[in-house]
């Protein structure tokens, strides 16, 4: 009987699935954009690191929250978030060129300021978050947008097509369309 009871617990305790540990990791010269493959630390603005369940201890890292928040709500993605962390924007020391390392908050309980006027390290509309929502605000008031919730971010705001010249008819529509994405990628 005892060591029936003995196996069962070995049998349980193999069985029980360990909790992975989803805390955030700090950037290093190591850290790469999960679309870029690009070193996040030479990318301005805030960033964001999504925890798959699987991976312990290897996010995927974003050089913008926007990719990070659209890559969650993208119906392609099927593996099993565990956690999204951003860059708090308002913490001691962040910078627009250097938001810091070490300094995440949950994505869930963010304050992210939608509709500025600023642009993230890649170079498109940047979603700004902020653990303190006075911070938020007064970010909103000198660079435009309105603070929110992660909830109520809009898909619009973070999937949206990029509006390019012309309606690719002609000749030169298609020649100014791809002028206007070399010119928006820097090339």
């Amino acid at each position: 009987m005892k060591r029936a009871l003995i196996i069962c617990a070995v049998l349980l305790s193999a069985c029980k699935e360990e909790a992975q540990n989803v805390s955030p990791v700090a950037l290093t010269e190591e850290s790469v954009g999960h679309y870029c493959q690009m070193n996040l630390l030479e990318h301005d603005g805030p960033k964001a690191q999504v925890h798959m369940k699987g991976n312990p201890g290897k996010p995927l890292y974003f050089s913008q929250v926007r990719d990070a928040i659209a890559y969650s709500r993208l119906p392609e993605q099927d593996g099993v978030i565990l956690a999204i962390w951003v860059n708090d924007m308002g913490a001691p020391g962040a910078t627009w060129a250097e938001p810091g390392a070490a300094n995440w908050i949950d994505a869930t309980t963010a304050h992210y300021v939608v509709g500025s006027s600023v642009e993230g390290g890649m170079g498109a509309p940047e979603l700004v978050p902020f653990a303190d929502l006075e911070k938020a605000t007064g970010f909103a008031a000198k660079h435009g947008g309105t603070a929110m919730s992660l909830a109520a971010i809009p898909d619009t705001a973070v999937i949206s097509p990029v509006a390019l010249p012309g309606d690719g008819t002609t000749d030169a529509d298609y020649s100014n369309r791809l002028k206007a994405l070399s010119d928006k990628i820097g090339g």
